[in-house]
């Protein structure tokens, strides 16, 4: 399973780029429009996990034009969007969460910001089956009951190294570097040393056994990657 996906639509390359650089080291996977009629075609052929769709674009479609769209249409109305402009109107705001954007964001923002507020959006329209139990051979993670069991049993393991494990499971086959780890598992507010994490994959390791600990990878000159692959 890879990064959730974001479609940046935005007609200005540098912003798109800016974005996707932020993002990307967030560890998500970015598709680019722009325009409303190539980003519509993306999000009916991808589906996207969120949109970031720029208020003002190039030809016959606004940005807001389009949200109010993919709003209106069964197969993209879960989709969610956060408007970005140059616009700070309080009015031009409350047009766009009327059309149901999801939250709005300002030109100039810090990419730091723009990610937190995505992360905010994604686990507020998360969808149910984030909360379905993950399953790779006899080990378990239940999210609902926050249990780990291995073969049947009871994993021994401290509320970071749960989180780091439930973060792996649901992205699988990709290497992260320690501050990707640190911003996904900690928290991007949180201020810690990115040895940290080699201090909590070792504990992990430990938790997960001799029969699974070698499904936590580690990647030279990158960090850590979880792997059911040798």
């Amino acid at each position: 399973m890879v990064g959730r996906s974001i479609l940046i639509v935005d007609d200005e390359a540098p912003i798109r780029e800016m974005i996707a650089v932020a993002l990307e080291m967030a560890g998500y996977d970015c598709l680019e429009a722009d325009n409303a009629q190539d980003a519509h075609a993306i999000i009916v052929d991808r589906k996207p996990d969120l949109i970031l769709l720029d208020w003002m674009l190039p030809g016959g479609t606004s940005g807001i034009e389009l949200a109010r769209r993919l709003k209106r249409e069964e197969l993209t109305n879960d989709i969610p969007i956060i408007m970005l402009t140059a616009k700070g109107e309080e009015d031009n705001k409350i047009q766009g969460l009327e059309v149901g954007a999801d939250d709005y964001i300002t030109k100039p923002f810090s990419p730091r910001e723009l990610v937190a507020r995505l992360k905010a959006v994604l686990r507020r329209a998360g969808p149910a089956d984030n909360e379905s139990p993950i399953e790779i051979g006899g080990l378990l993670l239940d999210p609902i009951s926050h249990r780990v069991t291995i073969d049947g049993t009871p994993a021994d393991m401290g509320p970071t190294e749960y989180r780091l494990l439930q973060f792996f499971m649901t992205h699988q086959e990709r290497a992260y570097t320690r501050g990707q780890l640190l911003d996904q598992v900690w928290g991007g507010n949180v201020y810690v040393e990115e040895r940290t994490v080699d201090v909590h994959i070792r504990r992990l390791r430990k938790a997960l056994g001799e029969a699974y600990e070698n499904l936590v990878q580690t990647v030279r000159g990158t960090g850590y990657r979880f792997s059911t692959k040798a």
